[in-house]
């Protein structure tokens, strides 16, 4: 009979500390840090087709040395901003995405160069670098999606009972920033025009 109390005894410990976060906190704060690892893996692929874009718009368009230029520095820029998952504040977020930002306008220019020189569209390798690029953008939306989800699961564990006790009595992890919009414009819907 005491072997019995003692076997729902331990039975029950193990089952209120399998409930209050000991292992999902933890994990999903691991999932954070994963997630914003694919982030900056995405970000770092698109900054590693920047250079190959601009060589190939180079060659037929050399007196848009301007445009090139400022390609150049803002992947510079861009690649200098790095954020790793145990700095992710609302401050430090919004560095990097302005970064990102700097970078995602010069791209944009880059394009509207390229519309007037039709010999440099019907080029295959320009082809490629375009949708790769374009591939690359809807890496990173995605990318930072998962991120996005991470953070909530994440933060609904810090700050909900009963997984919030333990993190108050063991873990004092604070709650993970989330992506806002950094683009100026971004809540509008943009408007077409034929």
């Amino acid at each position: 009979m005491l072997d019995t109390k003692r076997l729902l005894a331990a039975l029950a410990a193990v089952l209120a500390v399998s409930g209050c976060g000991f292992q999902s906190i933890p994990q999903s704060d691991n999932a954070v840090t994963a997630a914003w690892g694919e982030v900056q893996n995405q970000y770092q692929r698109r900054a590693d087709l920047v250079p190959n874009l601009v060589e190939t718009v180079k060659g037929y368009a050399t007196h848009e040395r301007e445009t090139l230029e400022g390609v150049m520095a803002a992947r510079a820029k861009a690649t200098q901003v790095q954020l790793n998952a145990n700095d992710l504040t609302p401050e430090n977020l919004k560095k990097f995405e302005d970064a990102q930002a700097g970078l995602r306008s010069a791209l944009g220019r880059l394009m509207v160069v390229s519309e007037n020189y039709p010999q440099l569209r019907a080029n295959e390798n320009f082809r490629d670098l375009q949708v790769q690029l374009e591939g690359t953008e809807n890496r990173i939306a995605v990318a930072r999606n998962r991120y996005i989800q991470a953070v909530q699961s994440f933060n609904n564990l810090v700050t909900v009972p009963p997984t919030s006790f333990t993190n108050s009595l063991v873990y004092h992890k604070q709650p993970k920033p989330q992506f806002t919009a950094t683009t100026a414009g971004a809540e509008q819907a943009p408007k077409v025009k034929f």
